[in-house]
């Protein structure tokens, strides 16, 4: 039976339907579209927003997380009073009030190796709305092994990227970038920042592409990357062939998902480096001891927040500064995380520091165990 549109529907959709490329016929397939939109954080925000008030008819959301207030400043979908929910649910309430003739399907979960072929095989396409390199190879593979279009983007600070992937005629992630980078060597956005509207220039440009898909109109971003730099206002576009020896859909070597963290060394942390917790060493400090206590994040994020009585001494200079240190003494080194220190520290080791420790979770745990005045970024 075709799809039909109830009085209603044609009232809201009225500026959709004036167009001849989109119509009653149009409106009609946005209903029977089935989209996932996987994260629902700076990306999945505006690009489900806006599927969501063009009738897209199903909607799934893949996201295991709780909303924080420092995603407020780029994720619009959510309000103040959202904070501590599940983003699931918070955006299910969102977009069932946007408009409730669209069917919002939670996945509150992880996406992985075991799921994603199951989640992938119930929609039409994909939009890839996640923020690491492990995630998106994953959503890359998955597609091309379901044959779903993969609607990428990917922001950093004011740089954004998009494209749509893993279509009969195009390429996919992969032929883009065969290799993940080394660990660590490029900054996530909790680290690096982004500007808070930059991740609204490119969940916009996914809709709109998600919307082109399910309509078949218009000329779409395969074979095509979009550039767009918010700080030079500039937004150009290169070519993107298909690689023939591609392992994901050249040779299709790759017939199975697989253990994408452990290839794309997500977790950069080396092993057997000695840590101490924030409470520990708190409680030392609180004893009188002289601590010789290392920030090895960057100058912004030293002025935004830092430990009374630790040093500044940014990962990238701690070559040329480490014979600053007393190697006699305990370093106890942090940074946000935990990542930046562990490195820090297994730097300092192979340097003779056999009294080096890497502080466990950074900052953000001294302020959890420590000293919840200081700010959370």
């Amino acid at each position: 039976m075709a799809t039909t549109l109830a009085p209603n529907e044609l009232s809201r959709y009225s500026r959709h339907l004036l167009l001849p490329e989109v119509g009653k016929a149009g409106q009609a397939k946005l209903k029977e579209g089935r989209v996932l939109v996987v994260g629902a954080g700076g990306l999945g925000s505006p690009a489900l927003l806006y599927l969501a008030a063009a009738g897209v008819g199903t909607l799934g959301i893949v996201d295991f997380d709780a909303v924080d207030v420092t995603n407020l400043q780029r994720q619009v979908l959510y309000g103040t009073s959202d904070v501590g929910k599940d983003k699931t649910r918070a955006a299910e309430a969102h977009l069932n009030d946007l408009n409730p003739h669209v069917r919002i399907v939670r996945h509150a979960e992880r996406l992985s190796s075991a799921n994603a072929l199951t989640l992938f095989a119930a929609y039409d396409l994909v939009v890839d709305g996640t923020d690491n390199f492990a995630t998106r190879y994953l959503v890359n593979d998955a597609c091309v092994l379901t044959g779903k279009p993969n609607v990428y983007g990917s922001i950093f600070r004011f740089d954004g990227q998009a494209s749509v992937f893993c279509t009969d005629e195009g390429p996919c992630y992969r032929c883009l970038y065969p290799e993940p980078p080394p660990p660590g060597l490029v900054p996530s956005c909790a680290e690096g920042g982004v500007l808070g509207v930059l991740p609204g220039l490119i969940g916009v440009v996914q809709a709109t592409e998600a919307i082109k898909l399910l309509l078949g109109v218009g000329d779409t971003l395969i074979g095509r990357l979009l550039l767009v730099n918010a700080l030079a206002a500039s937004f150009r576009s290169v070519t993107v062939r298909r690689n023939p020896s591609c392992p994901a859909c050249g040779t299709h070597e790759i017939s199975e998902l697989r253990d994408y963290d452990a290839w794309c060394g997500t977790v950069a942390v080396p092993d057997g480096v000695p840590e101490i917790t924030p409470r520990e060493l708190a409680a030392r400090a609180d004893r009188g001891e002289p601590l010789q206590l290392i920030d090895v994040r960057e100058p912004h994020e030293w002025e935004l927040v830092h430990v009374v009585g630790a040093r500044l001494i940014p990962l990238a200079t701690l070559d040329a500064e480490w014979h600053t240190l007393d190697a006699t003494r305990e370093v106890f080194v942090y940074c946000k995380g935990g990542v930046r220190s562990a490195r820090a520290v297994a730097d300092l080791r192979k340097r003779g520091f056999d009294r080096a420790y890497s502080v466990t979770g950074g900052i953000l745990r001294w302020r959890e165990e420590v000293d919840d005045a200081l700010i959370a970024y």
